[in-house]
């Protein structure tokens, strides 16, 4: 997809293209990458098309909903998907309970850093919640992961410019 059709759908969009692109990327199902969408937020904001803070607002809000939706996937079907999975993939069992363990020991703190790493900062929020993590740090604790990422990527955008699609596309 090229910067001019992106373009255009901010164009024709807005704010709730944002939104709906970023919900999609933290809920970890296909759609635009959040890392191309967010440094054009972040330009479209520099542009004037909208305020800084609402883009981050709106990034945040969305990021933030996606991550609530997988961990209560998690709370409700993790267990019976975790069976479901170990069963097809055995050899993983071991690893995954391991990565588990550490996330009971390292709670909020283990969800926080987990957003800010590609790949798991999505899939952290699943065993959040098939762990029962209290509901209120683990909102507190993903709320500020997702606001760092978002941060710099749409920072960039917005104060690197176009330079910034260049270097996260």
């Amino acid at each position: 997809m090229s910067v001019q059709m992106l373009t255009q759908y901010f164009t024709q969009y807005g704010a709730i293209f944002v939104f709906v692109i970023v919900l999609l990327e933290y809920m970890n199902l296909p759609g635009f990458p959040a890392g191309v969408i967010m440094p054009l937020a972040g330009i479209w904001a520099a542009k004037g098309a909208i305020s800084f803070p609402m883009v981050m607002l709106i990034s945040v809000a969305a990021g933030l909903l996606g991550s609530w939706i997988l961990y209560f996937f998690g709370r409700l079907g993790g267990d019976a998907f975790f069976r479901f999975y170990v069963k097809k993939f055995p050899k993983q069992k071991g690893l995954i309970e391991k990565n588990m363990e550490t996330l009971r020991k390292r709670g909020a703190v283990g969800v926080f850093l987990g957003k800010l790493v590609p790949m798991i900062r999505t899939l952290i929020s699943i065993p959040a919640g098939m762990i029962s993590m209290d509901f209120g740090r683990y909102t507190i604790s993903s709320a500020l992961g997702v606001l760092v990422w978002n941060t710099v990527f749409i920072g960039a955008g917005y104060f690197m410019g176009d330079a910034a699609f260049q270097v996260f596309a």
